[in-house]
């Protein structure tokens, strides 16, 4: 039996692939309305001000001219990502030093939202993958990958399109293959059922 890694499409992945371009909407949008709250200030810096909106606008650019340029090159989606976490945090710590505690929360929470959300996305730029070892079977999900032993799985079914792993305390978990099952890899996995589930097809 040799171990196998299964290429494999994850709904979660999906969605946060999907809903990527929202979030960077949303961050957007809140730049614009601190922009437009700075410029109310008594003395509003212009160059701070130009800057803000320029971001604003870069990331407006982003989300709908070059629409599938964040799955298409996901370092960009992450640079941009990383832009909109550092604006987040320097705005909390401007509003600490002058003792505006609650915008200073908001924006760190926002900040730490888009830290997490970079930490999820960089994982989209690994191939998503159900890995099959005389250990255990390796699951992608997020914000961590599960390893499952095989003390914990009560049976595999296998198609040469899906794969569904039922475990005794994580429920049950189902994923599409990228790519149709050779005979010789569904064989194989029959083979890891029979040694360590005593199951047979």
């Amino acid at each position: 039996m040799n171990s196998l890694t299964l290429p494999v499409i994850h709904p979660a992945f999906q969605n946060l692939k999907r809903n990527g371009r929202w979030l960077h909407l949303i961050a957007g949008l809140l730049i614009v309305i601190h922009a437009f709250s700075h410029y109310r200030q008594p003395n509003p810096s212009p160059i701070y001000l130009f800057c803000l909106l320029l971001i604003a606008l870069d990331i407006f650019i982003l989300v709908f001219a070059v629409r599938n340029l964040l799955t298409d090159l996901p370092r960009v989606n992450l640079f941009f990502r990383i832009v909109e976490g550092l604006f987040f945090l320097t705005i909390s710590s401007e509003m600490f030093l002058h003792d505006q505690w609650l915008i200073g929360a908001t924006h760190l929470t926002l900040f730490l939202a888009c830290s997490y959300l970079f930490y999820c996305e960089k994982k989209l730029t690994k191939e998503e993958y159900v890995g099959i070892f005389h250990t255990g079977i390796n699951i992608p999900s997020l914000p961590e990958s599960k390893f499952l032993l095989w003390s914990q799985i009560n049976s595999i079914e296998a198609t040469y399109d899906t794969i569904i792993i039922h475990t005794s305390n994580h429920g049950s978990f189902e994923f599409q293959l990228l790519q149709n099952l050779q005979f010789e890899e569904l064989d194989n996995i029959q083979e890891f059922r029979s040694h360590y589930l005593g199951l047979r097809p």
